[in-house]
């Protein structure tokens, strides 16, 4: 196999798809699936960088509108909800022999090591895949936000979006059957659109660092190496 297109990525995954058809909790099936994927990555010399959300086990906004809970209360909520998430994902990688470490951006010294950039890249360069939890560590800011923002520090070459569908259309596709699949657009359309494919602050913070988006369905097997290796998979937002 040829050598990869892109030698350090960073991963987005929502919470969600670590439950599976569940839609609430962790399926172990479902990550031990994703640790096999992502070893068979990191096993062609790729570095890769992880922002995991927490959805499956809280989401902020839910807990905002239903339960009452105050917004910045609810987001550090989240943030919890993702470092249990990214030791789940840990335990999986490294029973499969990955080493693996948790970088949070909230401190709790005892599960997990504070972020810090120049240390997040050094294990990296070390061939360790890393784990970013709690998000940018602050309240009113998306997990997309930060996988946008921890790429752009990290110096990635490209975010992958991993979902349940295929890429990006011009509308919703479970309401519109005429849903157009888009292969590549510019992250200015995208913001221009309304697409909903990351918000706003991550659309911007990707377009201003130039680091190219991949949006793909990662339930498919060979989906993520298949893009690292430069094959077209779902959809390319990239720089005018």
């Amino acid at each position: 196999m040829s050598s990869p297109k892109y030698k350090r990525v960073m991963l987005k995954l929502s919470g969600e798809a670590l439950a599976g058809e569940r839609g609430f909790g962790i399926d172990p099936d479902i990550v031990a699936d994703m640790a096999e994927q992502l070893k068979e990555i990191h096993d062609h010399n790729v570095e890769i960088g992880i922002v995991v959300g927490g959805g499956n086990i809280f989401r902020a906004r839910t807990g905002t509108k239903t339960a009452g809970i105050e917004r910045t209360t609810a987001d550090y909520m989240g943030m919890l909800a993702s470092a249990l998430n990214g030791l789940a994902l840990q335990d999986a990688l490294e029973k499969a022999g990955v080493q693996t470490r948790v970088l949070s951006a909230i401190t709790m010294q005892q599960v997990a090591e504070p972020y810090i950039r120049r240390r997040a890249v050094r294990h990296l360069e070390k061939g360790r895949i890393i784990i970013f939890a709690c998000g940018t560590g602050n309240p009113y800011f998306t997990t997309d936000t930060a996988a946008a923002l921890r790429a752009a520090e990290i110096n990635a070459q490209a975010i992958i979006k991993a979902t349940n569908v295929d890429g990006v259309y011009d509308c919703d596709p479970k309401t519109n059957p005429d849903a157009k699949l888009l292969n590549t657009i510019s992250y200015m359309d995208a913001l221009k659109m309304g697409l909903k494919v990351m918000d706003a602050t991550a659309i911007s913070l990707s377009m201003e660092n130039k680091i190219p988006l991949l949006v793909l369905d990662m339930r498919k097997s060979g989906n993520l190496l298949r893009a690292i290796m430069g094959e077209v998979i779902g959809s390319q937002i990239v720089a005018e």
